[in-house]
């Protein structure tokens, strides 16, 4: 092998290990970028509720079983449109430590998962005629 293909072969070795390197470090920025994203997004869902319609929102009705979870009732809610995440919702009910009362619930798009948080923890009265 001649002296200049030594050459050639160690100029092309160290161009393929910066790139490589600037690969990796690109990447490490773009995950970290995401994971602060998604990290706020996810702390201000938290502890700044926000409600999926403006008011007036729309009236559904919506039934806690005897027994059933926390994560449940997200993973309900979520499905039917009342929250945008289940996830902040089992968060809120644990930090503010909400206990969810079994029982039937008319319950609007425009309240918050701590507006909802608050109707669910109170159990609902019953209408004697």
């Amino acid at each position: 092998m001649s002296e200049t293909t030594k050459e050639i072969n160690k100029v092309t070795s160290a161009i393929i290990g910066i790139s490589f390197r600037l690969i990796i470090y690109a990447l490490a920025i773009l995950l970290l970028y995401e994971g602060v994203t998604r990290g706020f997004q996810f702390g201000y869902e938290i502890f700044y509720a926000s409600s999926v319609e403006a008011a007036p929102g729309h009236d559904k009705g919506f039934t806690v079983e005897s027994g059933e979870t926390v994560r449940a009732v997200g993973k309900e809610l979520e499905e039917e449109g009342l929250i945008t995440s289940r996830y902040s919702f089992i968060v809120q009910a644990l930090i503010y430590e909400y206990e969810i009362q079994p029982g039937e619930y008319v319950l609007n798009t425009s309240m918050t998962s701590r507006d909802i948080l608050d109707e669910l923890s109170t159990a609902p009265q019953e209408d004697k005629d």
